[in-house]
């Protein structure tokens, strides 16, 4: 009976299931969303928001960052570049989950 126990938690263990893949992509999307809510927060803070507020109107900037921007898609099929920029969001944002949790 104990091999038969260890044998199935082995088996949970090696194939995950759809049940563990889909709270893993709940996590991530928690992940973006506190990052989201930070920045957003951060925007506003008193020592930035003059800085963002002349970026906002710097015409080279705006351009740069549409290029950047342009170079993402939020397609399901994702090159290198949205899969490397979506790791480095969701490790960020776990981050922050943790450390103000």
């Amino acid at each position: 009976m104990k091999k038969l126990i260890l044998l199935l938690a082995l088996l949970c263990y090696c194939f995950p299931t759809p049940a563990a893949a889909q709270l893993s992509a709940t996590r991530d999307a928690q992940y973006i969303a506190v990052l989201k809510a930070v920045v957003n927060y951060k925007i506003d803070d008193e020592e930035n928001i003059r800085n963002i507020e002349r970026l906002r109107e710097d015409r080279r900037f705006n351009d740069k960052l549409q290029k950047m921007l342009d170079k993402l898609s939020n397609n399901r099929s994702k090159n290198t570049t949205n899969r490397k920029v979506l790791q480095i969001l969701e490790q960020a944002g776990e981050d922050l989950y943790k450390l103000l949790d």
